[in-house]
């Protein structure tokens, strides 16, 4: 009898017992562009990020790219910022109590040197908010700002399971609106939130995680709850049941909305086990595959797969070869379906971009130190680029990549 086990897996490195590695086949970069760079502090077209080792792998700053402009949250330092794509600061939404009052300049030129043009008029504004710590934020259709914040101890409230401590901020047309929780404007607060998103009708997705596995909370674009469902992990799907019999684990890695339909895109990551030949003992895991199933967010139904291929590493040892597989992670989808997948590599990301149905896959390689880097925030737009906010020892660097043009050369083929 077939037996499934569901746990969380740990991954074990292997790269430091070999001599050497390389990877089976070259794969093209594609030029990056160094959009501007921000300065460390406190003043208001500076971010704070003086506290990395604190927050580990919380750290609560996240940037969304929308039109060309950029929407940065800073939870260090209680603020988001909106920049143009010189870095020019357009926005400052921020904790007056815990920033200085702002020093605008607007014939101060941004920190790569370009200056704003002899003609151009800059205007700024300020919306002051008492920010707690805000972290992920999306942006939709009509400039509309989200942000994930964590309420005051006094206003969280617990379930009898966890503490719900977590809201999403709702600003529109520079100023605040009001927050949403599970049932929508001023509703309970949500469980730990994963990561949000905004569709092409201007309808918020949050993405949490529970106990049993991650939970969905869709929202009309006026704020009410339209979808609620649960991604269960023991009831996820697992194509390895018609192989031999094993146990096998899976881990829903990542779960990202369509833009138009009322689907999500539920990453699964499925591992065997690896038996030790001299004790016949468990010694680890190995992985297998990667499936992206679409879930109908109305009846919570999985569909038909798509299989992702692993990132391949061929590791040597004098005349020895051994080929680890390991799974991309799950960056986002856009506008077109197309799914987006990176991983890290000593050069940099290599982005694995795949169609709707997995017939065609490209990957190419996004290139940057990572040893120089403390600090990185990926995301992809609608449009299909590829956005990054790379954080330095004495400044943080906002770039892209033009995948969109990748895209575009496959779909007018």
């Amino acid at each position: 009898m077939k037996k499934i086990l569901y746990i969380s897996v740990v991954l074990f490195s292997f790269s430091s017992i070999f001599v050497s590695c390389k990877k089976n086949s070259v794969i093209s970069s594609i030029s990056r562009d160094d959009l501007f760079s921000l300065k460390y502090g406190n003043f208001e077209n500076q971010i704070n990020l003086f506290d990395l080792a604190e927050y580990g792998d919380t750290i609560p700053t996240s940037m969304a790219m929308k039109g060309g402009f950029f929407y940065i949250s800073n939870g260090e330092s209680k603020k988001l910022l909106e920049l143009n794509s010189y870095g020019d600061l357009l926005t400052l939404y921020h904790n007056k109590e815990e920033n200085p009052a702002p020093l605008f300049n607007a014939s101060v030129g941004n920190s790569v040197g370009v200056s704003p043009k002899a003609n151009e008029v800059t205007t700024k504004k300020v919306i002051e908010y008492p920010f707690n710590c805000p972290s992920k934020i999306c942006v939709d259709s009509k400039q509309g700002l989200y942000v994930v914040e964590v309420l005051p101890v006094e206003r969280q409230e617990n379930d009898g399971k966890r503490t719900l401590k977590q809201v999403v901020l709702r600003f529109n047309n520079n100023s605040f609106i009001d927050y949403l929780g599970q049932q929508g404007p001023g509703g309970t607060p949500f469980p730990y939130i994963y990561n949000i998103y905004t569709t092409a009708n201007n309808e918020l997705v949050v993405i949490c995680i529970v106990p049993d596995g991650h939970e969905v909370f869709w929202f009309s674009e006026t704020g009410y709850l339209l979808h609620n469902i649960l991604i269960n992990t023991k009831d996820a799907p697992n194509p390895l049941d018609d192989e031999e019999d094993r146990t096998t684990y899976l881990k829903v890695e990542n779960i990202i909305p369509d833009n138009k339909d009322y689907k999500l895109f539920v990453k699964i990551d499925y591992y065997n086990p690896v038996i030790d030949e001299t004790s016949k003992v468990q010694s680890s895991v190995e992985f297998n595959s990667t499936y992206v199933y679409p879930l109908d967010a109305k009846t919570g139904k999985y569909g038909k797969p798509v299989q992702i291929p692993g990132y391949e590493e061929v590791i040597t040892q004098g005349f020895s070869k051994i080929v680890y597989k390991n799974p991309y992670d799950f960056l986002g989808v856009s506008n077109s379906n197309w799914l987006f997948f990176t991983i890290t590599t000593p050069k940099g990301y290599i982005v694995q971009i795949v169609d709707p149905d997995g017939s065609r896959i490209i990957k190419r390689l996004l290139e940057f130190n990572n040893d120089k880097i403390l600090f990185q925030n990926f995301s992809v737009s609608g449009e299909g680029i590829v956005t990054a906010l790379l954080a330095g020892k004495e400044h943080a660097d906002v770039v892209w990549w033009r995948t969109d043009s990748l895209l575009d050369s496959l779909v007018n083929k």
